[in-house]
């Protein structure tokens, strides 16, 4: 049997609904002269357009998950594919391409930069691409009025509330129309009522065919999303599709 066959892979890699594999995937950090498993051999696939959290407590590898995804780490063994892609056989500009081209981010503590206007943060990713001056501006623009910040561009992130920087944060996120959105504890800065807001606008991004994935460690945005993988201990305790979630 070829390598390929008794692998289980390349069904999933060739189908172009999938736009996260993982497979078996191991984390292992060296800590001085031990050895912390971060990941114990997980897998799971995410199709284009679905709407999925990721929730564990702090230490359950949730984190590194995160990364594994983002194309910010690699993996100890097993494979990881964005977009029918496997990571470990890319270089770091490679990484830093697929990761500008296709996954965007947003964080807890937004990561704005504080010198730039509101504008200007999300023209950022944009620059990165070599997309001319005048069209990052109406790029930029119009991911702001997708937002509801049209009135806020000339505005500095220190002069915004929290729910109005994580909104920047989205836009900054969406303006390269990336094919996926990995979302960190995106609430977790945020009153009730406006991680409420937050998520509704996630669920409307989704409903454009974005796929979302929100890592938290909160059972109520677990619960809000279409579909929960819940990990501990590096391994996954469950994968559920939850009835009232968002998005299908």
């Amino acid at each position: 049997m070829k390598a390929e066959e008794s692998s289980g892979l390349d069904s999933s890699l060739q189908n172009p609904q999938t736009v996260i594999t993982m497979r078996d995937v191991t984390k292992v950090y060296a800590m001085g002269q031990e050895s912390v498993h971060a990941l114990r051999g997980i897998s799971f696939d995410i199709c284009q357009g679905e709407f999925v959290s990721i929730m564990g407590p702090s230490g359950s590898g949730k984190s590194t998950c995160m990364n594994m995804i983002g194309c910010l780490d690699r993996p100890s063994s097993g494979l990881v594919a964005i977009g029918g892609k496997e990571t470990a056989r890319m270089n770091e500009k490679e990484l830093a391409l697929l990761r500008n081209q296709t996954v965007g981010f947003v964080f807890q503590q937004y990561h704005l930069l504080p010198a730039m206007t509101v504008l200007e943060n999300v023209m950022l990713p944009l620059r990165y691409q070599g997309i001319e001056r005048a069209d990052r501006r109406a790029m930029a623009e119009a991911a702001l009025e997708r937002v509801g910040l049209e009135n806020r561009m000339k505005h500095l992130p220190n002069e915004l509330s929290g729910g109005q920087k994580q909104r920047v944060a989205i836009a900054r996120a969406t303006v390269t129309r990336p094919s996926i959105i990995l979302a960190d504890e995106p609430t977790g800065a945020l009153d009730s009522s406006t991680g409420r807001a937050v998520l509704e606008l996630f669920g409307e991004i989704n409903a454009s065919g974005t796929t979302i994935v929100i890592v938290t460690h909160d059972p109520k945005i677990g619960a809000s999303t279409r579909r929960c993988i819940r990990i501990l201990d590096g391994l996954i305790q469950s994968d559920t599709m939850n009835e009232g979630g968002l998005h299908a």
